[in-house]
């Protein structure tokens, strides 16, 4: 243990929390965050995840209960804060917490602060009410899947749903615990693997044959692919309803060693369930990804989103969500190549094609075979490697900033619309925002057609992240920080960014208590009426400093090698470019948080684009709709006439509001033990 003192108060941490941080071994990922292969220790999750989310996950069968009279004596020795001020504290309490006396907090412990509605019951009531008719509770006191029943839109009509006048097929997932209204038109897991959404079939070649096109020629197949970071088999499987449980499914992953050892595991009793790993040459890049291929007789439907395939991110998270049209397949004989306006066809058979791997080999030839020409989004993906020329333009932001100049119209003022960026996480950005953040990066986020100036912009820059008051308040409590992981090594070194900081706040569909794992991007007017364009996507914000040798990866660009030259074109660490690059602080959280690894940094004088992670987003252009700009929906569930057809759900409150004074940006591994979650509960992550 070694005890810390800085800017934030006092605290203990793990030696090992610190290496993890600052020392990453890039031939070993920490052991810490694998579950034994064979078996699952008791307390921790079934699926490989981060620190920080097997800290909630501790913290969720054994809640430490808040005190007023001694709190910090509730926390373990080594965590235990000195007393003082809230300056003392730094990140524990917002100023309204810091002025309440202590019967105050012990009413907030017994009726919790929850704007819509009381959250769920804590483990230590459910487990309470004994094993009932289904036996023990599963997952160690966790909700079991009659519990989670009530999370899918069985009573909702989905066709209805799916077709009531909503051009733009965004979807949040539904959440437990607020106001029915607010999951009316929300979608949970079980309502698009439902057989409502069409008939999901067992090969390529039933389609085939279901479409009165004959057998043709099928390889042996896959199964519907499952893109994802993290999977809890068991889960997934029991979200398909029953008839379509044996149907074949590809889990396309990165996990390596232990990890891909512990998901064959997971995967062996489930005969249709197999495996695709992503290759992820570059050190310390993830598979971020999180996309659905659902091939059914009725056709093909593409479903992009931000949720991780565990039963905690479909529970009480804002989620997002992008279902394409039912695609049809093309029919035998007739002329047209099935594309988009967008280029969504070739861009998306393009990504997987980066894959080089067999089973999605088949599935681009399944994609060719359909008609993707109703598709009104365009595809923004990364994939690892390093692209030069024009192949700079075809990933990460530059892509990005490649169809903003293209395609999105030029407004007035342009200088004063902002730049809004919205994550879950948050790595190294460095000493200040000109080594990134407010350089590159944001020269993608301000373009605005082909003229528009975006070299220095002035136009401000807003991020949202929760504030520590944000997950006291919210629907989990303070476990809902575990999906939060911003570390307090990395806090303590960037000040400067927290200064762009905005609360969560999502009145507007109901979710101010449902921290989001959602990631947006968006460019809106000065009066936050308009929008010029909409970004929903797995990359979020990170920049990732670190000490090793150069290792050789492949650079896409034909007939030219970089042979042993420097990786990077900036020298973190004051360290020269012969023996420094760049990789995520932790080799488990998730990649590309406002991240260098996901988005992609340019190196060798500007000429050449680093991206180290697989991404997957789809961007709203005004133009795709026939429109200049969108304007704002007043209320995200709303069906009113008198908002136009076209007014986009913005799925938190515009404009967003700035941290006050004492707000601070969560953090993970430090205690909070001043004041009360919704369960009455402290934090103490060890």
């Amino acid at each position: 243990m070694m005890s810390q003192e800085g800017n934030y108060g006092k605290w203990t941490i793990s030696s090992s929390d610190e290496s993890e941080e600052e020392n990453p071994q890039p031939d070993k990922p920490s052991a810490s965050l694998l579950p034994d292969t064979g078996q699952v220790a008791a307390g921790q999750p079934k699926y490989t995840c981060s620190e920080a989310r097997k800290a909630a996950h501790r913290r969720k069968l054994e809640p430490v209960k808040f005190s007023s009279t001694d709190s910090a004596s509730e926390a373990s020795p080594c965590k235990r804060q000195k007393s003082g001020s809230q300056e003392d504290l730094g990140w524990c309490l917002s100023s309204s917490e810091d002025e309440l006396p202590p019967e105050q907090q012990q009413e907030q412990a017994k009726d919790p602060r929850v704007k819509e509605e009381k959250g769920p019951p804590s483990p230590r009531d459910r487990a309470a009410r004994g094993a009932g008719p289904h036996g023990p509770p599963t997952s160690h006191g966790f909700p079991d899947e009659e519990d989670e029943q009530e999370m899918s839109g069985e009573g909702q009509d989905i066709w209805d749903l799916l077709d009531k006048g909503n051009p733009f097929q965004f979807y949040l997932t539904r959440v437990s615990g607020i106001k029915p209204k607010y999951n009316t038109g929300a979608l949970h897991i079980k309502d698009i693997l439902s057989p409502l959404f069409g008939t999901l079939v067992s090969s390529a070649q039933d389609e085939s044959l279901a479409s009165g096109e004959g057998p043709g020629i099928t390889q042996a197949w896959g199964g519907h692919p499952q893109f994802n970071y993290c999977f809890d088999v068991d889960w997934l499987v029991r979200q398909y309803p029953p008839e379509f449980r044996k149907k074949p499914v590809l889990l396309v992953h990165g996990d390596k060693r232990e990890a891909k050892a512990h998901l064959l595991a997971e995967a062996k009793p489930y005969g249709n369930v197999t495996l695709c790993q992503a290759k992820l040459d570059i050190a310390f890049g993830t598979h971020h990804t999180k996309m659905m291929l659902l091939l059914y007789e009725e056709g093909l439907r593409v479903v992009i989103h931000t949720s991780n395939l565990i039963r905690e991110d479909w529970h009480q998270k804002t989620q997002g969500i992008w279902l394409s049209p039912l695609y049809p397949r093309i029919v035998h004989g007739t002329h047209g190549s099935g594309e988009s306006a967008t280029h969504f066809k070739a861009d998306l058979i393009s990504y997987l094609a980066a894959y080089n791997a067999a089973p999605l080999k088949e599935w681009i030839d399944t994609i060719q075979e359909h008609d993707l020409s109703e598709t009104n989004v365009y595809l923004i993906a990364s994939i690892p490697g390093r692209f030069q020329g024009n192949q700079k333009d075809n990933w990460g932001h530059f892509r990005l900033r490649k169809l903003l100049k293209a395609h999105a119209s030029p407004a007035p003022g342009a200088e004063s619309w902002p730049a809004v960026g919205q994550f879950s996480s948050i790595g190294s950005m460095g000493a200040d925002e000109s080594k990134w953040l407010c350089s590159e990066f944001k020269e993608s986020l301000v373009t605005l057609g082909k003229e528009s100036r975006t070299l220095g912009s002035a136009a401000p820059l807003h991020l949202i992240y929760p504030s520590v008051e944000n997950v006291r308040t919210s629907l989990e409590g303070y476990p809902a920080g575990g999906s939060l992981p911003y570390s307090i090594q990395t806090a303590e070194k960037q000040n400067w960014l927290h200064s762009y900081f905005h609360k969560w706040s999502a009145d507007t569909s109901g979710r101010s208590n449902a921290m989001p794992h959602i990631k947006t991007y968006l460019r809106p007017s000065p009066d936050f009426s308009q929008i010029a364009w909409f970004l929903v996507t797995s990359p979020q914000v990170r920049k990732i400093p670190w000490r090793r040798k150069w290792q050789p990866t492949p650079v896409f660009l034909p007939g030219e090698s970089l042979g042993q030259r420097s990786l990077a074109g900036c020298s973190p660490r004051d360290h020269t470019e012969s023996n420094t690059t760049e990789v995520t602080q932790h080799p488990r959280i998730a990649g590309a948080n406002l991240s260098k690894a996901a988005w992609g940094a340019l190196e060798k004088g500007g000429t050449q684009l680093m991206i180290r992670s697989y991404e997957l987003g789809v961007l709203f252009l005004p133009s795709a709709f026939g429109l200049d700009s969108f304007k704002v929906k007043q209320k995200f569930f709303s069906g009113s006439s008198q908002e136009p057809t076209a007014s986009f759900p913005v799925p938190y409150d515009l404009p967003p509001e700035l941290y006050g004074d004492r707000d601070r940006p969560w953090i993970w591994n430090i205690p909070y033990v001043k004041a009360p979650d919704t369960h009455g509960n402290m934090w103490v992550p060890s």
